[in-house]
């Protein structure tokens, strides 16, 4: 809204003035005054609202037709409540008197032309553009917030390149559901705009950040009627309006994702601009605010849709009684299986680190959005250019000036579902990975993914110590899975002291020589009494208990748990120097698909014929309506420093919950 306009009158001849519909125009009634005028009397179309503004301390309001003091800064304000039909078709009169009412010494007549001009987006966040006078400038969360949503128009409709945010042409008519709409109401006397224009404007910083099309007069089905008129190097827009529009539509995109040195709010506005005064004048702004719709991930809680899987060779042959292991889990779990083959691959089978799945939304759509590491190793080219495309975004951080660490992969990104943490609401949970133990030099998450990972607001991230395992991946010590029961979902946490005391339970029942690796023509026996003696593997183990222990405190406390709320998972570890490898496949580095668990085959003692790590599992988890199947991934993936989760990835169904209705 521009400052509020006064107009001024004169007693020689009539003036002019435009008035937006809605908008209060003060009057000026004092400048131009008869000689020995005393008080004033105000009359006017009956379209014309009149009203009066003055303090009740100094002034009684009069009855009936009565006059009004000059002397005592009574104001005069009009409102117009519909467009004119032609120009000056509205009068307001001052008619001005002395002490004695008998006759009028002077009158100032002024002839209005109401104009109606509105800028509007869907401020309600119901998926339509609803006119509104409220405040649409700003913009706030929470159920009962409002303000306008733009979606990052990272996907490809097209058949360009690259994404559709890199093209200043419309490309596909497709690509419009991407964008968010917002309408020009115009409505007024054709003659009006003869001497006046609107100007469609952003700032220079919001014009990088967003990108404006108009549909030209009656072109709406040709991808030639859309042109470009606000957005990088553009920052204003004269607007066309031809004769009798009332309504012009406008269809925006956002071109960043929120981050260090982005808010997320741009802002837009529309402004009537006389073009007959020198210089000229601008008599009415109204501005819309927008909010870029974060990237968010989804938990294990989550529905799988699609499990993704590298077909690999290695010195032990290909893979493929992997693949049909994740196919057999994708069928229980009624989710489709994607093999990335060799040629895209290029025998990189850390699928898990190379990307995170996740989605945008806004009121009227919403599509999932790859997040690519900045990692760069054989799979750097399959997120851009085999799963970005229609309604399937992309977005990555790079790291500009050093090579990315172990700790920039995303088996080092992981996601909690909703919780509550005293009276803080966490509906999209809280985004968790690993770094180095506070106030120590290691190594950390690149601060580019780091910050962009902070500034999406709707899942508060929580950094945790993982510096102390050789790949550093918080994968590694946690997991959550969904349950059946109201709490929802359990933690997973990799335990040595559970497994120590599980060894320590075999053992005084009498099977101390029941021998882990057994049935594993690579790898060298341990029984559980050789296990139990080892002062190495003892130490080590519960060295990273210690370790495990300090994220577990951090993580009750960051997301609200209990204890009941933690399930231990018998886990030993060995360290290689300063740093901790898992000793045998580590369980809790799981694909979660739904109730279904792939779990790494531990290949632990066998007692009776069964593994006895294996059983005390299920014992933990089968009662809370999950199942356990465990999977031989021994060569493949655990002799490399890695398990099933590292090895596969999983899109999963977007939230119910809006993000828009967080209090961040």
């Amino acid at each position: 809204m521009a400052p509020q306009r006064t107009v001024q009158l004169s007693l020689k001849k009539p003036t002019q003035a435009v008035c937006v519909v809605d908008v209060e125009t003060l009057v000026d009634v004092h400048s131009d005054v008869p000689r020995g005028a005393k008080t004033f009397r105000v009359s006017a179309s009956s379209e014309v609202k009149i009203s009066m503004l003055y303090d009740p301390e100094r002034v009684t309001e009069p009855s009936g037709r009565s006059h009004w003091p000059l002397d005592a800064n009574v104001e005069v304000a009009v409102t117009v409540g519909a467009a004119s039909k032609d120009l000056n078709d509205l009068k307001v009169t001052i008619s001005y008197y002395g002490w004695q009412e008998d006759g009028a010494l002077g009158h100032s007549v002024l002839y209005l032309t109401g104009v109606d001009i509105s800028l509007d987006v869907d401020a309600g966040r119901k998926g339509k553009v609803k006119r509104s006078r409220g405040d649409k400038k700003t913009w706030r969360w929470g159920s009962e917030g409002y303000g306008a949503i733009l979606l990052v128009n990272c996907d490809k409709d097209s058949h360009g390149s690259r994404e559709d945010l890199y093209s200043s042409q419309l490309m596909s008519l497709e690509d419009l559901q991407d964008m968010s709409s917002m309408v020009l109401s115009c409505a007024g006397p054709d003659e009006l705009f003869d001497s006046h224009k609107l100007v469609l404007k952003t700032s220079l910083q919001d014009s990088k950040r967003v990108r404006v099309f108009r549909a030209r007069a009656r072109g709406g089905t040709f991808l030639s009627g859309y042109q470009q008129v606000l957005g990088p190097h553009r920052e204003s827009y004269e607007v066309e309006r031809h004769p009798g529009e009332r309504d012009i539509r406008f269809h925006v995109e956002g071109l960043a994702f929120p981050d260090v040195d982005f808010s997320g709010l741009v802002s837009l506005s529309v402004s009537l601009v006389d073009t007959a005064s020198l210089p000229e004048v601008t008599l009415f702004t109204d501005s819309v605010a927008f909010r870029m719709a974060p990237w968010i991930m989804t938990p294990n809680t989550q529905p799988p849709l699609e499990l993704y899987v590298c077909s690999v060779v290695d010195s032990h042959g290909a893979n493929d009684k992997f693949l049909d292991d994740m196919a057999y889990l994708a069928r229980k779990a009624n989710c489709k299986l994607v093999v990335c083959p060799r040629v895209e691959n290029r025998n990189d089978r850390w699928i898990q680190d190379e990307m995170e799945f996740g989605y945008i939304e806004a009121p009227h759509k919403s599509f999932p959005v790859v997040l690519d590491s900045p990692r760069n190793r054989g799979l750097k080219d399959f997120p851009y250019k085999k799963i970005l495309g229609p309604d399937f975004g992309y977005v990555t951080r790079e790291i500009q000036y050093a090579g990315a660490s172990g700790l920039d992969s995303f088996g080092n990104l992981d996601v909690s579902p909703p919780v509550t943490v005293g009276d803080k609401e966490y509906p999209l949970g809280r985004i968790l990975f690993g770094g180095s133990f506070p106030k120590s030099s290691g190594r950390r998450m690149a601060r580019v993914v780091r910050d962009f990972l902070q500034a999406q607001h709707v899942q508060a991230p929580v950094e945790l110590y993982s510096d102390w395992l050789s790949v550093g991946h918080v994968d590694e010590f946690l997991s959550f899975v969904p349950t059946s029961d109201p709490k929802g979902f359990r933690l997973l946490l990799a335990s040595p002291t559970a497994c120590l005391q599980l060894f320590r339970e075999k053992k005084e029942e009498g099977y101390g020589e029941a021998a882990q690796f057994e049935g594993l023509r690579y790898k060298a026996k341990r029984s559980i009494n050789e296990m139990l003696a080892d002062r190495h593997l003892r130490s080590d183990s519960l060295h990273v208990q210690k370790c495990i222990d300090w994220n577990r405190e951090k993580l009750k406390r960051e997301l609200g748990l209990a204890e009941s709320d933690i399930v231990d998972i018998p886990q030993l570890f060995s360290l290689k120097g300063a740093y901790a490898e898992a000793f045998f496949p580590d369980m809790v580095n799981m694909v979660v698909l739904g109730k279904y668990l792939g779990i790494p085959k531990p290949f632990g003692p066998l007692i009776n014929g069964r593994c006895c790590l294996e059983e005390k599992v299920r014992s933990l988890l089968e009662p809370l309506g999950l199942r356990c199947i465990f999977i031989d991934d021994f060569l493949s993936y655990h002799q490399l420093l890695g398990e099933i989760h590292c090895g596969t990835n999983v899109r999963r169904k977007p939230f119910a919950f809006k993000w828009w209705n967080v209090v961040p």
